[in-house]
């Protein structure tokens, strides 16, 4: 079997049929090219090593070894020098030579040795290209991958966009409905829920909150009483006091409020403000009996913006209603009590856009 293929350029017939000898007992094939043309045109075909007589000048050796390695960048190249030239071969570049041998060749062994390695060279040379192609091919596989899975994740994050979207229209139209039906149940609250999101807004507004919490007070405020949609009509439309009995269901709406929120997780932390939305600043509120910075901020505008619509509006528990300064007035009264003081502060600087 080929030990492999050894492409010889020389125009000495003497060093040509040497080396031929030497490399065919060593089963290797070889390839003459007298010169370094037609040598140029055989590197189309596979060759394990190139041997090349030096019978240029240094400079002419560099500019065709470029060459060699220009038309296949695996080759190992063996320099072979005359005796008689070997003293001036300082002068040759050593870049692209794997060695320089003399000629003639005194250690035969030694030569064939050099060969076999320089064979080997030229294997794991071809070999590390394979690998180092195959990553390449590896790597563009992968770019492709990762580009096709960014436009699996662009499309997908615009689907879950929409999807968003929907949900969020949903919500709504749904919220629209339960106030709706609520508003439905007791004319006497028609737009109260409306009314009191818009002025909590705007005092939150007053207080410099960012936009995500002024949005979730907002939404807060749409949905503070929508737990009455699980109280009865003759407790939520009775014209006169409630009982005992009846004060305590009418009490569970904020909790029933919270519990039908809850399931909403994109809506943040609107269910805990709903919940919260009767605690008082000083304590004694339901259904928790928390007090001070206990109660979520968004709960504290809220209750001060229910309260002040309350106040202002026919019930159907109460016929006469207080003028806006005796609302202003008794916010005031309360403040520190029923009402965080910061609130206030800020519900007085805005009173008359009430």
């Amino acid at each position: 079997m080929s030990q492999g293929r050894v492409l010889l350029i020389s125009d000495s017939q003497l060093m040509n049929k040497a080396l031929v000898e030497i490399l065919a007992n060593r089963d290797y094939e070889t390839v003459i090219s007298v010169d370094g043309g037609s040598a140029l045109r055989y590197l189309d075909n596979d060759f394990d090593l190139v041997i090349l007589r030096c019978g240029l000048s240094a400079c002419e050796i560099k500019n065709f070894v470029q060459d060699l390695i220009v038309r296949d960048s695996s080759l190992v190249i063996l320099l072979m020098v005359e005796d008689s030239d070997f003293d001036v071969t300082k002068e040759f570049p050593t870049s692209g030579i794997f060695e320089t041998v003399r000629f003639p060749i005194h250690n035969v062994e030694s030569f064939a040795f050099l060969v076999k390695t320089a064979s080997h060279a030229h294997s794991s040379i071809v070999s590390y290209k394979r690998i180092l192609l195959s990553l390449e091919e590896r790597n563009s596989s992968l770019q492709k991958q990762n580009m096709l899975l960014a436009n699996r994740v662009e499309e997908s994050s615009k689907n879950l966009g929409r999807m968003y979207e929907d949900l969020r229209k949903t919500y709504v139209h749904t919220v629209k409905s339960l106030i709706e039906a609520i508003d439905a149940r007791d004319h006497y609250t028609r737009s109260h829920s409306e009314k009191v999101s818009r002025r909590a807004v705007l005092i939150a507004e007053e207080m410099g909150l960012s936009v995500k919490e002024i949005e979730t007070i907002r939404q807060a405020g749409e949905l503070h009483d929508v737990g009455k949609i699980g109280i009865e009509d003759s407790i939520l439309t009775k014209p006169g006091a409630l009982n005992d009995e009846e004060w305590v269901k009418m009490r569970l709406h904020s909790i029933k409020g919270a519990q039908i929120l809850e399931p909403l997780t994109f809506l943040g932390d609107v269910a805990s403000i709903v919940r919260q939305n009767h605690e008082r600043y000083g304590g004694g509120g339901y259904p928790d009996g928390l007090k001070g910075e206990e109660i979520a901020l968004g709960a504290r505008i809220i209750s001060l913006a229910d309260a002040y619509d309350v106040m202002t509006s026919i019930r159907s528990y109460r016929k006469d209603v207080f003028s806006k300064e005796q609302a202003i007035e008794e916010v005031k009264r309360n403040s520190g009590k029923q009402f965080d003081p910061k609130v206030v502060e800020a519900f007085l600087r805005i009173a008359d856009k009430f």
